[in-house]
């Protein structure tokens, strides 16, 4: 299984690739979006500005997001995550909508939300092995908001968001998990085992 990460020219993507080697997958940097649109599988990673990452995908948006729908593995982390809903108030501009939703500004006292905080997960294959109640890494100031039934863990950070989502091949989590642990090396194997066995 080979995992292209699409580098949207803002950050250093190693931890996040190493994570995925760990994982039992190759990885495949790639900085063109083009390159996306034949991968076999895909991750949007946490880093970036929500409008910067879509002025990167938007010349290819509709055919990317064709491309993921046809049933293409995709996980989204943090960043990530959020271009998969509608839209955000942090920039103009249309999302992948790949989720029905938008992304919100983090309504708390201290933004942003830096460090370990708990997940609480209901049993979804994307958390197999991994306690009900367990610690990941966030880093982030907006969170996602669906407008369907495809949260599969939710955190507290002064009031509830969904912290993982899921519709099929098709995941996103707020938090890190290639800085999460032992936690996040598993749920990362969790990612590579379902895109293996998908149909």
């Amino acid at each position: 299984m080979e995992i292209s990460i699409i580098d949207y020219g803002v950050g250093n993507l190693f931890s996040i690739a190493k994570g995925i080697v760990r994982a039992g997958a190759k990885a495949r940097i790639v900085s063109e979006p083009e390159q996306l649109l034949d991968a076999e599988c895909i991750v949007f990673p946490g880093v970036g500005a929500f409008g910067a990452a879509m002025d990167v995908l938007r010349p290819v948006a509709g055919d990317l997001r064709d491309w993921i729908l046809k049933g293409t593995p995709t996980l989204g982390i943090c960043l990530g995550m959020q271009i998969m809903f509608e839209k955000s108030e942090e920039s103009e501009g249309s999302g992948l909508s790949l989720f029905a939703g938008d992304v919100t500004k983090l309504a708390a006292r201290r933004v942003p939300q830096m460090g370990w905080n708990e997940v609480a997960n209901r049993g979804d294959p994307l958390f197999d092995g991994i306690p009900s109640q367990a610690q990941f890494y966030f880093a982030n100031s907006y969170v996602c908001r669906p407008e369907e039934a495809v949260a599969i863990a939710t955190t507290d950070y002064e009031g509830p968001f969904a912290s993982a989502v899921r519709k099929g091949n098709l995941c996103g989590v707020q938090f890190h998990p290639e800085k999460s642990g032992p936690a996040g090396l598993r749920l990362l194997g969790n990612f590579v085992r379902m895109a293996e066995e998908r149909e």
